[in-house]
């Protein structure tokens, strides 16, 4: 007979509740959870594809072991006894940093890979960290950690109490929302119009969340922080900046209307391609509006100037008055964050307390350019890479100039994948540690609660049990740990009581704790769950603020509603002077580059990147529910550049970038502006090695092989993946 279990969805940053329906160990459906506190029955394609995505027959069922060059199915054991006699070997003749880490985008979607790459790292002792945030989230980071001091301290839109939302450079009607976990974000834009309020989209495309706006602007792509200046400005200079009670907290204000002195609407408008009147009118209804959001994401940050534009974000929210502010953007509250202290002045945030070895680009947040993995591999010389470790990674398809990767990949001394998958990437292990299916993980999602836009927790047990000859993510990833450790064949719930006990020693010894002064044994005896991960989970929500533990949330399957957000500004900020530092010297050092943009003469015609529903960067390409339909890889071109390059709808061009051209077949559609074409991510399918029945059908094209890598965000080291020049050429 069939039977349901519940899962929170792990294939995006909405985290929707589904019911799973099982039989035997096979997932045959999913359906949106009803009574889920946050998502209430909400699902998209991706969720519904669940049951596809846990059967698909091509990923990896045992770990693979490279021998006499070719990759083999291996034992468990024979598979870590490779790890354990190449990497702290290696490591141990060249050097802790001959080591590198990639962690890519899925880690943030399980609990393995948000309780344990950090331990890897530790253990390691290396510096040279690269993953997909500098291809993606990293300039708000950056912004956040100079603003507030923290850089996790990112503020996100309060969506159902606002009464203006302007999103910039965001498409979240079909990304689902990102560093705004929002499950429903479609039907909470429409709630927002419902309730009278405004929805205003900047957007070089007429997206499906375009669509949904009461106004559309579509500015020349790359030019969101030369916009955002120019509002900002006409705040200050109207008299329209109202900070309210943020006034106290605020440091640099006076002199935050001198550095855009120069952005005003009339300088601006040339190069964004909009009028005086549109910035000056927008400027004065975000004033105007009894609450408002700005909310700035992908488009916004992967550009030249991404982490000025993520301040400039804030800076808005801040002169509006909405920072901290129900209805504005607020910090969320997880359960596993630490209760909040007493407020006062921090240790502050800094960038580049180290630099990459071949180009120097600095670190931020403890992260190097992933643009700048493949030069670290090849350059010769002390601290070269030759052990790499890839977790849920496929930088091949995702950072710039994959070709160059690819090959660097290759000459390698050792390199170990934990992949589901022989993807593009990790066809070039030595080993491949293959992770269950999700139906078989628990799981809690400790990133995305720190963005949602409602405080609540959920948790997932595994729906059916692990299969025989499994091993479970969390093992895989502990065994990893002991293995790089030296201490190979160590039992592997000793990482996670080792990390039990040491938390619980420091909270003991916390005055600020609500386990100071207690005897951390005894604590750590009463902590539940079956295994070391559901041990340290229901240890990190007792230390929390809500005071819950594992079986509070054990016994309330569709989760625990935790309530609104809530002001909180003293007990985020962590800057040295305990203020919102509103003009630190690194953002106004790099203003002269942003006032430099003034000048530039815009290139004739720039790509930009765009999401699908049914994908998620290279991820989901191998999924058949998921396939065809709108989510293809065309090169969307406007019908007056189609005309005036001699492209037709339906046929080849061929574009071309600073890192290389591709073949790529064009669609003729309004829904781009002029002077843009747009090409998805995460496509390229196409190398042999790689085992992806379905996406290799249909490979596409891999737009990062346009890039070289050399354009990035200086401050944060992000990857410009979008608004950058390409060149068309009809095929026949």
């Amino acid at each position: 007979m069939p039977r349901t279990a519940l899962r929170i969805c792990p294939l995006c940053e909405a985290t929707c509740g589904l019911t799973l329906t099982i039989e035997g160990t096979a997932v045959t459906g999913a359906r949106g959870d009803r009574e889920d506190v946050f998502s209430r029955g909400f699902i998209c394609p991706k969720g519904a594809a669940f049951g596809q995505i846990d059967a698909d027959p091509d990923r990896l069922r045992t770990p693979l072991v490279r021998r006499d060059g070719q990759l083999r199915e291996a034992t468990w054991e024979e598979a870590y006894d490779a790890v354990a006699a190449a990497v702290p070997r290696l490591a141990g003749e060249h050097g802790p940093q001959s080591v590198g880490v990639v962690l890519g985008n899925p880690n943030v979607h399980t609990m393995a890979g948000a309780l344990y790459p950090p331990l890897l790292l530790k253990a390691l002792g290396t510096r040279n960290l690269f993953t997909a945030s500098t291809l993606d989230q990293m300039p708000k980071h950056v912004s956040s950690g100079f603003l507030f001091g923290d850089p996790l301290a990112i503020p996100v839109p309060d969506l159902d109490r606002t009464d203006f939302l302007l999103l910039l450079g965001a498409n979240p009607v079909e990304s689902n929302g990102s560093l705004c976990t929002a499950p429903d974000f479609p039907g909470r834009l429409k709630a927002l119009r419902a309730r009278g309020g405004t929805l205003v989209v900047v957007d070089p495309r007429r997206t499906r969340t375009a669509a949904l706006a009461d106004r559309h602007l579509a500015p020349r792509p790359g030019t969101d922080a030369l916009l955002l200046a120019a509002l900002a400005r006409t705040l200050l200079v109207e008299t329209s900046a109202t900070p309210g009670p943020l006034g106290e907290h605020l440091e640099g204000l006076g002199e935050l209307g001198a550095a855009l002195g120069s952005f005003t609407p009339e300088a601006v408008a040339p190069a964004c391609d909009l009028t005086a009147d549109e910035i000056r009118g927008l400027a004065r209804e975000l004033a105007a509006a009894p609450t408002a959001a700005v909310y700035g994401r992908i488009g916004s940050c992967t550009v030249e100037h991404g982490t000025l534009a993520s301040w400039l974000v804030d800076v808005l929210n801040i002169l509006t008055g909405n920072l901290d502010r129900p209805g504005g953007v607020l910090f969320p509250l997880s359960a596993t964050d630490r209760a909040p202290g007493p407020a006062g002045p921090g240790k502050g945030f800094a960038v580049g307390r180290w630099h990459s070895r071949v180009s120097g680009h600095p670190e931020a947040k403890s992260e190097l350019p992933i643009a700048a993995l493949a030069e670290e591999i090849e350059t010769p010389g002390e601290g070269r890479i030759r052990t790499l470790i890839a977790i849920a990674a496929n930088p091949v398809l995702s950072a710039p100039d994959g070709d160059r990767l690819d090959r660097a990949l290759a000459g390698l001394d050792f390199m170990l994948s934990v992949d589901p998958y022989l993807n593009e990437t990790s066809r070039h292990a030595h080993v491949v540690l293959p992770p269950p299916p999700p139906a078989q993980s628990a799981h809690f999602d400790f990133a995305f609660n720190a963005f949602a836009v409602r405080n609540q927790a959920r948790y997932s047990p595994p729906a059916v049990p692990l299969e025989e000859g499994r091993m479970d993510e969390c093992e895989i990833h502990a065994r990893l740990i002991l293995a790089v450790s030296g201490l190979h064949g160590a039992p592997p719930a000793a990482v996670d009581e080792r990390v039990i006990s040491d938390a619980l020693a420091r909270a003991a010894a916390d005055a600020r704790s609500p386990l100071h002064g207690t005897d951390p044994s005894a604590q750590a005896g009463r902590l539940t769950g079956r295994t070391g991960p559901e041990r340290r989970l229901d240890m990190m929500l007792r230390l929390g603020p809500y005071g819950l533990g594992l079986d509070d949330l054990l016994k309330a399957p569709h989760g625990i509603d935790l309530g609104p957000l809530r002001p909180r500004l003293r007990e985020v900020l962590k800057t040295r002077s305990g203020k919102v530092e509103l003009l630190p010297e690194p953002i106004a050092a790099e203003l002269p580059t942003l006032r430099a943009a003034l000048a530039d003469r815009p290139a004739a015609l720039v790509l930009v990147g765009r999401r699908h529903l049914r994908s998620n960067n290279s991820w989901l390409h191998n999924v058949p529910a998921l396939t065809g339909g709108s989510n293809r890889c065309t090169l969307q071109v406007h019908p007056q550049d189609a005309a005036r390059l001699g492209l037709t709808h339906g046929g080849r061009a061929r574009v071309a970038g600073d890192g290389g051209s591709l073949e790529v077949p064009v669609e003729v559609t309004d829904a781009v502006r002029t002077g843009v074409v747009s090409l998805p991510h995460g496509w390229g399918h196409d190398r042999s090695g790689a085992r992806l029945g379905v996406a290799s059908a249909v490979p596409g094209a891999n737009v990062n092989q346009l890039l070289d890598g050399t354009r990035i965000d200086r401050l944060s080291g992000t990857a410009v993946l979008n608004a950058f020049p390409v060149e068309l050429t009809p095929l026949p």
